[in-house]
Parts: C-alpha cells; sequence; structure tokens
C-alpha cells in the first residue's frame, strides 16, 4: 500500500511517499511544493492544490496522512497552514483517498520512540527505517516521510 505523507506549510509543503508490504517500509519518492514568496496568498494555495494534485495523479496513495496545524505563538500563521491544510484534504477527498490527521508528538512517538525528540533525532530514525544514505531533504520532506511512516505503523 502506498502512503502519501504531507508537511503542510504555505511557503513549503513538504511530501513523502512510501511503500507498506508488511513491515517493510521503503520510500517512493519526497520532496517539497514550493510557493513564491512574491505569489499572493490564493495563488500559493492554487500551487498546493496542482501540487498535491499531481502527487496523487503519479504516485496514486491508498492513504494520506498530514501532520496537524502546531499552533504557537503566530496565531495568524496557524489559520494560513490551517487553509493550507484545507486544500490538501479537499484534493484527497475529491480522489477518494482516505487522509488522517496526526499530532507532531505522536509522529516523533512514531517514528524515534520519544514523543520529545528533536527534530534531528527524527530525520535520522527516517533515514535508518527507510533505509536510506543520506537524511531526506529538504527538511519538510524529512518530516513528511516520518507522517507517512506513522500512518503506516497506525494501519
Amino acid at each position: 500500500m502506498k502512503i502519501l505523507g504531507i508537511d503542510p506549510g504555505t511557503l513549503i509543503a513538504g511530501y513523502g511517499v512510501i511503500e507498506k508490504s508488511g513491515a517493510e517500509i521503503k520510500a517512493v519518492a519526497y520532496g517539497s511544493i514550493k510557493t513564491g514568496k512574491n505569489q499572493n496568498f490564493p495563488e500559493r494555495l492554487k500551487t498546493i492544490y496542482t501540487g498535491v494534485t499531481e502527487l496523487i495523479t503519479i504516485y496514486k496513495p491508498d492513504h494520506m496522512a498530514v501532520e496537524e496545524v502546531f499552533f504557537g505563538k503566530n496565531f495568524k500563521a496557524a489559520i494560513k497552514i490551517g487553509e493550507g491544510r484545507g486544500i490538501i484534504f479537499l484534493c484527497a477527498a475529491m480522489a477518494n483517498i482516505p487522509i488522517a490527521e496526526y499530532a507532531a508528538r505522536v509522529v516523533k512517538k512514531a517514528v524515534a520512540g520519544n514523543g520529545n525528540a528533536h527534530k534531528g533525532k527524527v530525520q535520522e530514525m527516517v533515514k535508518a527505517i527507510l533505509g536510506l544514505p543520506e537524511i531526506p531533504q529538504p527538511e519538510d520532506a524529512s518530516d513528511a516521510l516520518a507522517i507517512a511512516i506513522c500512518h503506516g505503523h497506525r494501519l
């Protein structure tokens, strides 16, 4: 089964596609959807929509997983990320793909065994779990692969 994990963002949205067969998990593809800093917000959302739709068309995932919005001190940024997540959910719904969402702590625990693990530890574990020669770049792609791995463990 193929799982598309997405680390949502409105400037950079990381993605990672994994294939899970029994206990074996392998990376299929990873990278990021980048929007332009000079794009207005509706254009950024359109870029995300187009990018996620292309990923679904190319990789035909059976499931999608996305990280929940982390609400820190910047409420306005959290709203914008939430709007980007809405686009991702729309893409999944339009393709009839079930989508799950996970808190960052849940993803860290599933991948690194500790919900408080540092980003570097999670990246190292993604590399190890998928048998990759190096940590996936950009950082958002590594996060997206971690989200996909977490969902694979939960299924």
